[in-house]
């Protein structure tokens, strides 16, 4: 049986985004206050939606993997995925008395967003709602979010360590996403050291964002972004030493890092997939609208690039341009345009971020417009 596509799986929920005027909002939200505001956007978040929903959109035969209830929330969810294509909520599950996770996004655009998240069923997702025979036809399984589903970081993340062995026994590549812990619930009193070094054996790709894992491994973010550079290649070798086989560090405007041991992964099917360090910048949007679902989204241009057999250069510069398209759009979806249009977009010279790097052994690869990184032994042993 030929495999194809990908399976994604994990957390999904209901983005409610007011259109909110510029200036500080945030500084005006007083006991009391009343800051007008426009016409809230509706639209599915988590990555099921961000990523699977992405991953279709660029072409890619995608199973989404999410848990809603039977109420209105959870209806209009499945009615948002059935308007892009009915197929994709196939393999959703509806749980009858449960409450549909959702979001209040306070998306300003001239600041950082900030959510009011509920997370609902989610906290109820198991390693038994994964189909397993699905996962046996497709090339990958990409999970996210754990940190936001409870029975997935209970008991040190017994269920996530059994969901991706189980996974692996099926022989698809897979693919895990992380979110911030809530330093003040549940989630923040996990041993997340626990959960990441029993899980990432049977983790192929780990794409968490550098401020998630710093959080994670109890390690301060720097005050100012560039002396963290020296951070990336020590934490990323950290996670190859727990399992993972390949890392990529989601850097927020400053683009994405990876970092890949001397094991790779041998089921890539592009090339340069062992001992490899690379920074990509990112591509300047046209305009920046807004930032939600901007990680989700790059990582599936990430993985669009891997099922596509891309070389590992080329599928990073194809996850920043797929970030790109995505916040020059308000919600998490409707930016992302298909592969094509996007590989269009980067071939006419699109414009990148000026990228500053504060550590030693960095040297500028004009040719694939990417920072090398002194650990990557491919483009310096052509240098």
């Amino acid at each position: 049986m030929s495999r194809e596509g990908a399976v994604v799986a994990g957390h999904i929920c209901l983005d409610i985004i007011p259109r909110i005027p510029g200036g500080n909002v945030q500084a005006r939200l007083a006991p009391g206050a009343l800051i007008e505001i426009g016409a809230a956007l509706l639209s599915t978040g988590g990555p099921v939606s961000n990523t699977g929903r992405s991953l279709h959109t660029l072409g890619i035969a995608t199973h989404l993997m999410g848990k809603v209830g039977d109420d209105p929330f959870g209806r209009i969810i499945l009615d948002l995925i059935r308007a892009q294509d009915p197929a994709l909520t196939q393999n959703m599950i509806v749980v009858p008395g449960e409450v549909s996770s959702y979001s209040i996004v306070l998306s300003p655009p001239d600041a950082d967003r900030s959510f009011l998240h509920c997370a609902g069923a989610n906290h109820t997702f198991s390693a038994a709602d994964v189909d397993y025979e699905s996962l046996r036809q497709a090339l990958l399984f990409h999970f996210g979010y754990p940190p936001m589903m409870e029975r997935m970081y209970a008991g040190d993340g017994a269920e996530l360590e059994t969901m991706f062995r189980r996974a692996r026994e099926t022989g698809v590549i897979t693919s895990l996403d992380m979110a911030m812990p809530d330093p003040q619930g549940p989630s923040g009193r996990v041993d997340w050291r626990r959960v990441l070094a029993r899980t990432l054996p049977y983790v192929d790709i780990f794409l968490p964002s550098l401020d998630e894992l710093l959080v994670m491994l109890c390690r301060e973010m720097p005050a100012s972004p560039q002396p963290a550079d020296t951070l990336l290649s020590d934490v990323a070798a950290e996670m190859l030493d727990w399992g993972a086989g390949i890392v990529v560090l989601k850097l927020g405007a400053r683009g994405l890092y990876l970092r890949i041991g001397a094991r790779g992964i041998a089921a890539l099917p592009g090339a340069g997939w062992r001992e490899r360090e690379l920074w990509a910048p990112c591509f300047v949007p046209e305009p920046l609208v807004g930032t939600t679902g901007a990680g989700d989204a790059t990582i599936a241009g990430f993985l669009a690039g891997v099922l596509r057999g891309q070389p590992v250069e080329t599928a990073l510069t194809s996850a920043v341009a797929v970030g790109a398209c995505n916040v020059e759009a308000a919600d998490a979806l409707s930016g992302v345009r298909p592969w094509d249009e996007t590989q269009a977009r980067v071939a006419a010279g699109w414009a990148r971020q000026a990228v500053t790097i504060g550590s030693a052994g960095w040297t500028w690869h004009a040719e694939h417009a990417l920072w090398v990184g002194p650990h990557d032994a491919v483009l310096r042993a052509r240098a």
